[in-house]
């Protein structure tokens, strides 16, 4: 098998990052994906810097197995093609803006009267309806809405992006959840039904636990960089020659963390003696580890601590990452020839399953390279496509 979704076929009509994500990592799984991008331009992606012999690899992070084609949306010829492909599709997912994809006629209420069994994941930025329905969203622009960002940064200084853009990977990975359970609920049941899934949710659902104690307090989080609003000492300490992350969660490892360094004089000192205490003289604290922490490697210190049973570790950069032997081991890196880039490579697939294992069949595709063959099987002749390239509803 190609993995556990192997027979299931998704229709991707969606760019950018987190549909084609979501599309993806279905594909990941065995399900044959055919992405949809508009003639001649493709994915906006396609078009982001940096380039690998030509080709952006932003497109090439989130597009492997799939079978790409062009197709016009605009145009009945297109739309009539879309809903072929739809009324054999166990799954489409979309991320348009709310409204476009029923002036296409390829809204879910319009494509269920042509396949009932259809699972139609639709992800927008404020979801499909309510007062911000109609607003445009863009990563960067939820990290903000959402209050990511004013928790994010150090204190007393302009708030920041996280480094990678979590709010369309998570919403991208929420689709693929509430995909799965559609699915498993089909089996059941025979009916299909739409997926919601919105950038907003996936910021709003990052917030738990500060969410719940703004409820409880009142108070406004605010950022504290590396560190943690429960746990002390937990965050990037100097070392000699680059930052370790430390997290001491317990008092029990509070005493091994402070035995380790050789610091057994303050293991009881009233305002380190239990996590309140030590949150509560964080700076005091701090200003006893710096001078410490500073003595040795981060690689010191993390064979020196570890072995204590405390959790820490390098702050890694990612050349560093991606060479990893545990890494490589567990095949979180993986090589994709393309005809163009011959070393291509990119991250593997996380989700690791046993039995039936996801497999990575093929790289991501050229702009409407699969044209003829998903075409023909919907019945197209040669002529038929030809007509449809020199009407310009396909490449």
């Amino acid at each position: 098998m190609n993995g556990p979704l192997e027979g299931i076929r998704v229709l991707d009509l969606s760019r950018h990052l987190a549909g084609p994500f979501a599309a993806m990592t279905l594909g990941d799984l065995g399900a044959d994906v055919i992405k949809v991008e508009t003639p001649g331009s493709g994915d906006d992606t396609r078009r982001f810097p940096p380039y690998w012999n030509g080709v952006s690899t932003y497109y090439l992070s989130t597009n492997r197995n799939k079978r790409g084609i062009t197709l016009n949306l605009k145009t009945p010829e297109g739309q009539e093609i879309a809903r072929k492909l739809a009324a054999r599709s166990d799954i489409l997912i979309e991320n348009f803006r709310p409204g476009t994809m029923e002036r296409f006629g390829l809204g879910y209420e319009q494509l269920k009267e042509i396949n009932p069994r259809l699972i139609y994941a639709a992800v927008s930025a404020f979801g499909s309806d309510g007062p911000d329905k109609d607003k445009a969203g863009v990563d960067l622009l939820m990290q903000a809405a959402t209050g990511l960002m004013s928790i994010t940064g150090e204190a007393g200084r302009p708030p920041v992006r996280a480094g990678t853009s979590l709010i369309d990977l998570t919403a991208g990975a929420n689709a693929v959840q509430g995909v799965l359970a559609a699915l498993y609920f089909r089996e059941r049941s025979g009916q299909g039904q739409r997926v919601e899934v919105s950038l907003l949710g996936a910021g709003v659902s990052w917030l738990t636990y500060h969410a719940t104690a703004y409820f409880a307090t009142g108070q406004v989080p605010e950022r504290l960089g590396s560190y943690h609003n429960a746990v002390a000492p937990y965050g990037a300490y100097p070392t000699s020659d680059g930052f370790l992350v430390v997290a001491v969660a317990t008092d029990a490892l509070w005493r091994r963390f402070c035995a380790a360094l050789g610091l057994d004089d303050i293991v009881d000192d009233p305002r380190f003696a239990s996590n309140p205490d030590r949150l509560a003289h964080r700076d005091e604290l701090d200003a006893i580890l710096n001078p410490v922490l500073t003595g040795k490697t981060a690689d010191e210190w993390t064979e020196i601590l570890t072995s204590a049973g405390v959790a820490c570790g390098p702050v890694n950069t990612l050349d560093k990452v991606l060479s990893m032997p545990q890494v490589l081991h567990d095949e979180l890196v993986v090589e994709i020839p393309r005809h163009d880039i011959p070393d291509f490579k990119m991250a593997g697939l996380a989700i690791k399953l046993k039995g039936t294992p996801g497999t990575i069949r093929m790289p991501p595709p050229d702009l409407g390279e699969h044209n003829e063959e998903v075409l023909g099987e919907l019945g197209y002749t040669g002529a038929d496509i030809r007509r449809l390239r020199e009407s310009e509803v396909i490449d």
